[in-house]
Protein backbone atom coordinates (compact mmCIF):
# COMPACT_ATOMS: atom_id res chain seq x y z
CA UNK A 1 0.00 0.00 0.00
CA UNK A 2 2.91 2.23 1.14
CA UNK A 3 4.70 1.90 -2.13
CA UNK A 4 1.64 2.45 -4.25
CA UNK A 5 1.68 6.34 -2.90
CA UNK A 6 4.92 6.77 -3.00
CA UNK A 7 4.64 5.69 -6.78
CA UNK A 8 1.53 8.00 -7.32
CA UNK A 9 3.85 10.95 -5.41
CA UNK A 10 6.41 10.18 -7.58
CA UNK A 11 3.96 10.74 -10.67
CA UNK A 12 2.93 13.98 -9.44
CA UNK A 13 6.12 15.60 -8.73
CA UNK A 14 7.15 14.33 -12.73
CA UNK A 15 3.99 15.79 -13.92
CA UNK A 16 4.20 19.19 -12.26
CA UNK A 17 7.90 19.41 -13.10
CA UNK A 18 6.83 19.29 -17.05
CA UNK A 19 4.39 21.84 -16.86
CA UNK A 20 6.88 24.05 -14.76
CA UNK A 21 9.71 23.13 -17.28
CA UNK A 22 7.09 24.39 -20.17
CA UNK A 23 6.24 27.60 -18.60
CA UNK A 24 9.75 28.55 -17.68
CA UNK A 25 11.01 28.15 -21.35
CA UNK A 26 13.38 31.23 -22.63
CA UNK A 27 12.28 33.34 -25.81
CA UNK A 28 15.99 32.63 -26.65
CA UNK A 29 15.09 28.77 -27.94
CA UNK A 30 12.01 29.73 -30.16
CA UNK A 31 13.06 30.29 -33.92
CA UNK A 32 10.63 33.51 -34.78
CA UNK A 33 10.50 34.81 -38.11
CA UNK A 34 11.20 38.34 -38.53
CA UNK A 35 11.81 40.73 -40.94
CA UNK A 36 13.58 44.72 -39.89
CA UNK A 37 12.60 47.21 -42.02
CA UNK A 38 16.68 48.17 -42.95
CA UNK A 39 19.31 47.08 -41.83
CA UNK A 40 21.47 50.21 -42.32
CA UNK A 41 20.35 53.07 -40.43
CA UNK A 42 22.17 56.85 -39.27
CA UNK A 43 23.14 57.12 -35.95
CA UNK A 44 20.03 58.24 -34.02
CA UNK A 45 17.52 56.69 -36.25
CA UNK A 46 15.04 53.81 -36.22
CA UNK A 47 14.14 50.98 -37.91
CA UNK A 48 11.01 48.19 -37.79
CA UNK A 49 11.25 44.82 -36.63
CA UNK A 50 8.82 42.74 -37.44
CA UNK A 51 7.88 39.18 -35.66
CA UNK A 52 5.30 37.07 -37.23
CA UNK A 53 2.54 35.34 -34.97
CA UNK A 54 4.59 33.00 -31.69
CA UNK A 55 2.95 31.77 -28.79
CA UNK A 56 5.68 33.43 -27.21
CA UNK A 57 7.05 37.20 -28.17
CA UNK A 58 9.96 38.77 -27.41
CA UNK A 59 9.97 42.23 -25.13
CA UNK A 60 11.86 45.04 -25.07
CA UNK A 61 14.41 44.18 -22.73
CA UNK A 62 15.30 40.81 -24.90
CA UNK A 63 16.12 42.87 -27.96
CA UNK A 64 17.68 45.43 -26.20
CA UNK A 65 21.50 45.26 -25.23
CA UNK A 66 24.41 47.14 -24.99
CA UNK A 67 24.35 48.98 -28.60
CA UNK A 68 20.64 48.76 -29.57
CA UNK A 69 17.64 49.98 -27.96
CA UNK A 70 14.25 48.50 -28.13
CA UNK A 71 12.02 51.90 -28.15
CA UNK A 72 8.44 50.77 -28.33
CA UNK A 73 6.10 47.50 -29.40
CA UNK A 74 2.96 47.62 -31.06
CA UNK A 75 0.56 44.07 -31.72
CA UNK A 76 -0.96 43.49 -34.94
CA UNK A 77 -4.20 42.02 -33.94
CA UNK A 78 -5.47 41.23 -36.86
CA UNK A 79 -2.70 38.96 -38.27
CA UNK A 80 -0.91 38.82 -34.86
CA UNK A 81 2.57 40.74 -35.75
CA UNK A 82 4.20 42.33 -33.32
CA UNK A 83 6.38 45.15 -34.07
CA UNK A 84 9.49 47.02 -32.53
CA UNK A 85 10.80 50.27 -32.98
CA UNK A 86 15.22 49.85 -32.61
CA UNK A 87 17.41 52.44 -32.14
CA UNK A 88 21.19 52.80 -31.79
CA UNK A 89 23.09 55.62 -30.64
CA UNK A 90 26.84 53.67 -31.26
CA UNK A 91 28.07 53.79 -34.40
CA UNK A 92 29.45 50.39 -36.07
CA UNK A 93 27.99 47.34 -36.57
CA UNK A 94 25.72 45.96 -33.92
CA UNK A 95 24.16 42.13 -33.86
CA UNK A 96 20.81 41.76 -32.76
CA UNK A 97 19.52 38.40 -31.19
CA UNK A 98 16.51 37.29 -31.82
CA UNK A 99 15.36 33.56 -30.39
CA UNK A 100 17.70 31.65 -31.39
CA UNK A 101 18.69 33.94 -34.47
CA UNK A 102 20.33 36.74 -35.14
CA UNK A 103 20.91 39.82 -37.14
CA UNK A 104 23.18 42.56 -38.08
CA UNK A 105 22.65 46.37 -37.87
CA UNK A 106 24.92 49.00 -39.69
CA UNK A 107 24.53 52.19 -37.67
CA UNK A 108 26.02 54.92 -39.23
CA UNK A 109 27.43 58.14 -38.05
CA UNK A 110 25.52 61.54 -38.99
CA UNK A 111 26.95 63.12 -42.42
CA UNK A 112 28.73 66.47 -42.60
CA UNK A 113 29.07 66.72 -38.97
CA UNK A 114 32.17 67.61 -37.04
CA UNK A 115 31.46 66.24 -33.50
CA UNK A 116 35.20 67.56 -32.87
CA UNK A 117 34.57 71.21 -33.14
CA UNK A 118 34.18 73.00 -30.61
CA UNK A 119 33.75 76.85 -32.39
CA UNK A 120 30.43 78.26 -31.48
CA UNK A 121 28.75 80.31 -33.82
CA UNK A 122 26.13 83.09 -33.52
CA UNK A 123 22.80 83.14 -34.40
CA UNK A 124 21.74 84.01 -38.18
CA UNK A 125 20.94 87.32 -38.68
CA UNK A 126 17.34 88.03 -40.49
CA UNK A 127 16.86 87.96 -43.91
CA UNK A 128 15.14 90.74 -45.47
CA UNK A 129 12.65 89.63 -48.48
CA UNK A 130 11.57 92.02 -51.13
CA UNK A 131 7.54 92.04 -50.81
CA UNK A 132 5.48 90.45 -53.70
CA UNK A 133 2.67 91.40 -55.06
CA UNK A 134 0.20 89.73 -53.55
CA UNK A 135 1.45 91.04 -50.25
CA UNK A 136 1.32 94.64 -51.74
CA UNK A 137 -2.19 94.11 -53.20
CA UNK A 138 -3.87 93.04 -50.10
CA UNK A 139 -2.57 95.92 -48.03
CA UNK A 140 -3.75 98.64 -50.86
CA UNK A 141 -6.79 96.53 -50.56
CA UNK A 142 -7.35 96.57 -46.91
CA UNK A 143 -6.35 100.43 -46.82
CA UNK A 144 -9.38 100.96 -49.19
CA UNK A 145 -11.74 98.96 -47.33
CA UNK A 146 -10.76 101.16 -44.28
CA UNK A 147 -11.38 104.26 -45.42
CA UNK A 148 -14.49 103.22 -47.30
CA UNK A 149 -16.00 101.72 -44.26
CA UNK A 150 -15.14 105.07 -42.15
CA UNK A 151 -16.27 107.15 -44.77
CA UNK A 152 -19.56 105.38 -44.30
CA UNK A 153 -20.02 105.56 -40.99
CA UNK A 154 -19.32 109.30 -41.01
CA UNK A 155 -21.66 109.91 -43.62
CA UNK A 156 -24.27 107.58 -41.96
CA UNK A 157 -24.15 109.29 -38.75
CA UNK A 158 -24.48 112.79 -40.65
CA UNK A 159 -27.65 111.24 -42.35
CA UNK A 160 -29.33 110.20 -38.94
CA UNK A 161 -28.60 113.37 -37.27
CA UNK A 162 -29.96 115.19 -39.65
CA UNK A 163 -32.89 113.06 -39.75
CA UNK A 164 -32.59 112.16 -43.30
CA UNK A 165 -33.15 108.65 -44.93
CA UNK A 166 -30.30 106.31 -45.36
CA UNK A 167 -31.36 105.34 -48.76
CA UNK A 168 -32.64 108.79 -51.71
CA UNK A 169 -35.17 106.80 -53.73
CA UNK A 170 -35.95 108.87 -57.18
CA UNK A 171 -38.54 111.25 -56.61
CA UNK A 172 -41.09 111.33 -59.04
CA UNK A 173 -41.33 114.38 -61.22
CA UNK A 174 -43.89 117.30 -59.71
CA UNK A 175 -47.18 117.68 -62.09
CA UNK A 176 -47.63 121.01 -64.44
CA UNK A 177 -49.39 123.77 -62.77
CA UNK A 178 -52.71 123.05 -64.21
CA UNK A 179 -52.67 119.61 -63.29
CA UNK A 180 -52.36 120.75 -59.62
CA UNK A 181 -54.46 123.37 -59.49
CA UNK A 182 -57.52 121.61 -61.14
CA UNK A 183 -56.36 118.71 -58.23
CA UNK A 184 -56.79 121.44 -55.64
CA UNK A 185 -60.26 122.52 -56.72
CA UNK A 186 -61.68 118.86 -57.00
CA UNK A 187 -60.44 118.71 -53.32
CA UNK A 188 -62.60 122.00 -53.02
CA UNK A 189 -65.81 120.54 -54.58
CA UNK A 190 -64.89 117.29 -52.57
CA UNK A 191 -64.99 119.43 -49.11
CA UNK A 192 -68.46 120.57 -49.50
CA UNK A 193 -67.92 123.88 -47.80
CA UNK A 194 -70.66 126.21 -48.49
CA UNK A 195 -73.03 123.52 -48.37
CA UNK A 196 -71.75 123.78 -44.42
CA UNK A 197 -72.40 127.50 -44.25
CA UNK A 198 -68.83 128.08 -44.47
CA UNK A 199 -68.78 130.20 -47.76
CA UNK A 200 -66.27 132.47 -46.44
CA UNK A 201 -63.64 129.94 -46.87
CA UNK A 202 -64.94 128.24 -49.73
CA UNK A 203 -64.29 131.56 -52.01
CA UNK A 204 -60.73 131.95 -50.26
CA UNK A 205 -59.57 128.70 -51.66
CA UNK A 206 -61.22 128.78 -54.51
CA UNK A 207 -59.11 132.17 -55.65
CA UNK A 208 -56.30 130.79 -53.46
CA UNK A 209 -55.97 127.76 -56.21
CA UNK A 210 -56.32 130.36 -59.31
CA UNK A 211 -53.29 132.63 -57.58
CA UNK A 212 -50.98 129.72 -56.76
CA UNK A 213 -51.51 128.38 -60.41
CA UNK A 214 -51.00 132.08 -61.71
CA UNK A 215 -47.34 131.76 -59.54
CA UNK A 216 -46.34 128.31 -60.58
CA UNK A 217 -47.27 129.09 -64.40
CA UNK A 218 -46.61 132.43 -65.32
CA UNK A 219 -44.60 133.64 -62.32
CA UNK A 220 -47.39 136.05 -61.16
CA UNK A 221 -47.25 136.77 -57.47
CA UNK A 222 -50.72 136.69 -57.12
CA UNK A 223 -51.02 136.18 -53.52
CA UNK A 224 -49.43 139.42 -52.77
CA UNK A 225 -51.80 141.39 -55.13
CA UNK A 226 -55.02 142.69 -54.95
CA UNK A 227 -57.66 140.95 -57.90
CA UNK A 228 -57.04 144.63 -59.88
CA UNK A 229 -53.21 144.12 -59.94
CA UNK A 230 -53.96 140.33 -60.38
CA UNK A 231 -56.05 141.43 -63.78
CA UNK A 232 -53.05 143.84 -65.15
CA UNK A 233 -50.43 141.79 -64.82
CA UNK A 234 -52.12 138.26 -66.73
CA UNK A 235 -52.69 140.71 -69.79
CA UNK A 236 -49.56 140.30 -70.65
CA UNK A 237 -49.30 136.72 -70.36
CA UNK A 238 -49.28 134.07 -73.01
CA UNK A 239 -52.43 132.37 -71.24
CA UNK A 240 -54.16 135.37 -71.69
CA UNK A 241 -57.25 136.14 -73.53
CA UNK A 242 -60.44 138.10 -73.29
CA UNK A 243 -62.55 135.31 -72.39
CA UNK A 244 -59.98 134.24 -69.87
CA UNK A 245 -59.51 137.59 -68.38
CA UNK A 246 -63.51 137.66 -68.28
CA UNK A 247 -63.35 134.34 -66.17
CA UNK A 248 -60.34 135.40 -63.95
CA UNK A 249 -62.56 139.04 -63.28
CA UNK A 250 -65.69 137.26 -62.22
CA UNK A 251 -64.12 134.82 -59.87
CA UNK A 252 -62.07 137.37 -58.31
CA UNK A 253 -65.13 139.78 -57.87
CA UNK A 254 -67.25 137.15 -56.01
CA UNK A 255 -64.64 136.30 -54.38
CA UNK A 256 -64.35 139.84 -53.44
CA UNK A 257 -67.85 140.85 -52.64
CA UNK A 258 -68.02 137.33 -50.09
CA UNK A 259 -65.10 138.13 -48.15
CA UNK A 260 -65.07 142.24 -48.08
CA UNK A 261 -68.80 142.60 -48.86
CA UNK A 262 -70.34 139.70 -46.98
CA UNK A 263 -72.41 139.10 -49.72
CA UNK A 264 -74.04 136.23 -49.95
CA UNK A 265 -74.33 134.37 -53.74
CA UNK A 266 -77.57 132.22 -54.22
CA UNK A 267 -76.37 127.99 -54.39
CA UNK A 268 -75.78 127.73 -58.08
CA UNK A 269 -73.46 131.07 -58.31
CA UNK A 270 -71.09 128.67 -55.51
CA UNK A 271 -70.99 126.14 -58.47
CA UNK A 272 -70.52 128.47 -60.77
CA UNK A 273 -67.79 130.22 -59.42
CA UNK A 274 -65.42 127.10 -59.14
CA UNK A 275 -66.60 125.87 -62.47
CA UNK A 276 -65.39 129.02 -63.97
CA UNK A 277 -61.82 128.63 -61.94
CA UNK A 278 -61.81 124.93 -64.06
CA UNK A 279 -62.31 126.83 -66.97
CA UNK A 280 -59.98 129.10 -66.95
CA UNK A 281 -57.13 127.05 -65.80
CA UNK A 282 -58.16 124.66 -68.88
CA UNK A 283 -58.60 127.27 -71.16
CA UNK A 284 -54.81 128.96 -70.06
CA UNK A 285 -52.88 125.81 -70.02
CA UNK A 286 -53.97 125.17 -73.21
CA UNK A 287 -52.69 128.35 -74.88
CA UNK A 288 -49.48 127.84 -72.74
CA UNK A 289 -48.41 124.17 -72.54
CA UNK A 290 -45.79 122.97 -70.07
CA UNK A 291 -42.99 120.82 -70.97
CA UNK A 292 -43.84 117.23 -69.69
CA UNK A 293 -40.73 116.42 -67.53
CA UNK A 294 -38.59 113.26 -68.24
CA UNK A 295 -36.03 112.94 -65.72
CA UNK A 296 -35.25 113.92 -62.12
CA UNK A 297 -33.57 116.74 -63.17
CA UNK A 298 -36.04 117.87 -65.68
CA UNK A 299 -38.61 117.45 -62.80
CA UNK A 300 -36.96 120.13 -60.62
CA UNK A 301 -39.04 122.65 -60.09
CA UNK A 302 -36.17 125.18 -60.78
CA UNK A 303 -36.47 123.60 -64.10
CA UNK A 304 -39.44 122.30 -65.43
CA UNK A 305 -41.16 125.56 -64.33
CA UNK A 306 -40.37 128.18 -66.72
CA UNK A 307 -42.96 130.73 -66.41
CA UNK A 308 -43.58 133.61 -69.72
CA UNK A 309 -44.46 136.88 -68.43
Amino acid sequence: MKKRFIILGLCMVWLVGQAFAQDTVSTADIQYRFRLDTTTIALGDQTILSIERTPIYPSLDDLSNNDIVAVRQWLDTTDGTLYTALTSFEEGEHWLRIGNDSVMLTVNDVANVDTTSTEIRDIAGIMNQPYTFGEIARTLLFFFLFWAVVAAAVLLYIRIKRHKPLISLPQAPPLPPDTRALQRLEELRQQQLWQQGRVKEYYTELTDSVRVYLEEAYNIQSTEMTSDQTLDAFHGCKGYSADNASLLSQILQAADMVKFAKSMPQPYQHDMALNQGISFIKQTAALNPQPEPTSEREGDPATSNNPES
